[in-house]
């Protein structure tokens, strides 16, 4: 059986694991707050097209415009990514603001998000993904301005898989045909098939973690249970998540 579809773009990789739209896609914790979010394909997708249509309409970035993306592992920033990849825009993990065309923050990197003299976005990442009490100054509030978006998304123009599309923490860039092929690789490599869990509680911060926490997974028509703060749980605290998420496959 094939690891997945033929697509050649992330994004095709999300159309394709919307065949079977209401299995989990990505199931969220955080170990600080206790927050627990979980996400099917055709939720996670209708995020996506929302987030897409604001970073192509409102916020009017176009196809090779530079997104940093500075925000930890969260199913949120996993949205980002996959919102970047539907409108050709480079998604930059971890990238120097000053150099991006627009931002997205949480709230613990908004003074370096100021650089940016573009669009700004911020997230709260509050539970439920509720906004800030007050907007930061200088940033639009995604959890204000998300919900009014359409829940379909079409790209102005079709996403050139061998246009670039992210950056790599380190200054490597992968164009979308790339993402997607490595994708696959770590999904081989990791183990992955249709059906398998992966629980991953590495950082956003480079391939590995980007891969578990989100690429991996959909390549494999699997999913991800997305832990921030990992390190917080006790030992039993793991065990019972693994048993109780049918994790079949550890990214720690």
């Amino acid at each position: 059986m094939p690891v997945t579809s033929t697509a050649r773009t992330p994004a095709g990789l999300l159309d394709y694991a919307l065949g079977e739209p209401a299995r989990p896609l990505v199931t969220f914790y955080d170990d600080a707050t206790g927050e627990r979010v979980e996400l099917s394909v055709a939720t996670f997708d209708n995020w996506v097209a929302k987030t897409a249509n604001l970073i192509q309409g409102d916020l009017g970035a176009q196809p090779g415009d530079r997104l940093a993306l500075l925000l930890p592992a969260h199913w949120q920033t996993a949205v980002w990514l996959q919102a970047c990849f539907a409108t050709g825009v480079v998604a930059v993990p971890g990238g120097d603001p000053a150099g991006a065309d627009l931002v997205v923050s949480g709230p613990d990197t908004l003074d370096a998000a100021r650089a940016c003299s573009g669009e700004r976005i911020a997230l709260a990442l509050r539970p439920l993904g509720g906004r800030f009490p007050q907007s930061p100054q200088g940033f639009a509030d995604y959890a204000v301005e998300v919900p009014s978006q359409g829940d379909r998304f079409v790209a102005y123009a079709p996403v050139d898989p061998d246009a670039p599309a992210l950056e790599l923490p380190g200054g490597e860039e992968l164009t979308g045909a790339e993402v997607t092929d490595r994708a696959r690789a770590s999904a081989a490599a990791l183990g992955l098939t249709a059906g398998s869990r992966l629980l991953s509680g590495l950082p956003f911060d480079s391939w590995e973690g980007l891969a578990a926490g989100l690429l991996a997974p959909l390549a494999a028509n699997g999913s991800v249970v997305l832990c921030r703060h990992l390190d917080r749980l006790p030992p039993e605290g793991l065990a019972k998540r693994r048993e109780s998420e049918r994790v079949t496959h550890m990214a720690e």
